[in-house]
């Protein structure tokens, strides 16, 4: 296990060109000690996180899910990591997956990575190498898919962390640039503000905090900047990331 006294000296201070932002990583993982410290450690490097707990919820995140990096526990409840992984890899899906375990046996990494898996990382870690390791997957990731997201005029590069509208840059803070891919990534769609405040903030919606107004107030201002309003408000509803008119 990793050592969670004082696990603040495992994330390096947060630098903007190296954010994960965009990069979508689904966790399979039923320890919720190492659970809890690696989404907390992804999500400050700006990884876009998401958990399962058990082999039948994970299996399903997977294969109904859009993943750039798969961490995957081998012991699960339920149906085990290798089992799963077959199964994805019968899919013809190259996703980068990376088998956490403490079974460290030769043996065992060689039939983890025989079944599928592109790295093999043995418990306890550091989370410096866990890291590395997943930007490396997401990098070589990105070498087969596209790095850029848009919708009309607006574009976000994965790779460069640049935002433009119109040709022009938009200068955009940490939660502005999450709120965006997140609606990038679902355009045209209704998005409630729990969800949002889940995806982006990982955490649960008091539905008490302008937080989430004063965040979309600023992304809407810059973008509105450069062209027409994008972003509509559907009260009762949530937002949606198109060219509609707003429902007030």
């Amino acid at each position: 296990m990793p050592d969670f006294s004082g696990t603040d000296t495992f994330y390096p201070s947060l630098n903007k060109g190296d954010l994960g932002m965009g990069i979508r990583i689904l966790m399979i993982e039923d320890e919720n000690e190492i659970a809890d410290f690696v989404l907390r450690g992804l999500r400050e490097e700006g990884f876009t996180v998401e958990r399962e707990s058990d082999g039948d919820s994970g299996w399903y995140a997977l294969r109904t899910g859009n993943w750039d990096v798969v961490l995957l526990d081998w012991l699960l409840p339920n149906q085990d990591g290798i089992t799963i992984l077959k199964k994805f890899r019968e899919t013809k899906n190259s996703t980068p997956v990376l088998l956490l375990t403490a079974r460290d046996t030769l043996s065992d990494k060689v039939k983890g990575l025989n079944c599928g898996a592109d790295d093999y990382l043995c418990k306890p870690f550091v989370f410096e190498e866990l890291l590395a390791r997943v930007r490396a997957l997401s990098r070589r990731q990105g070498q087969s898919h596209s790095t850029n997201l848009s919708y009309k005029d607006i574009n976000f590069d994965l790779i460069s962390h640049k935002a433009q509208r119109a040709g022009s840059k938009l200068d955009l803070k940490a939660k502005e640039e999450a709120l965006l891919l997140l609606f990038l990534r679902h355009p045209e769609e209704v998005l409630s503000r729990t969800r949002i405040y889940e995806k982006v903030w990982g955490d649960s919606y008091d539905g008490v905090s302008n937080t989430l107004e004063v965040h979309i107030g600023e992304l809407r201002r810059k973008l509105e900047a450069l062209g027409s309003r994008v972003i509509q408000t559907y009260r009762g509803k949530g937002y949606l990331f198109g060219e509609k008119e707003d429902n007030v």
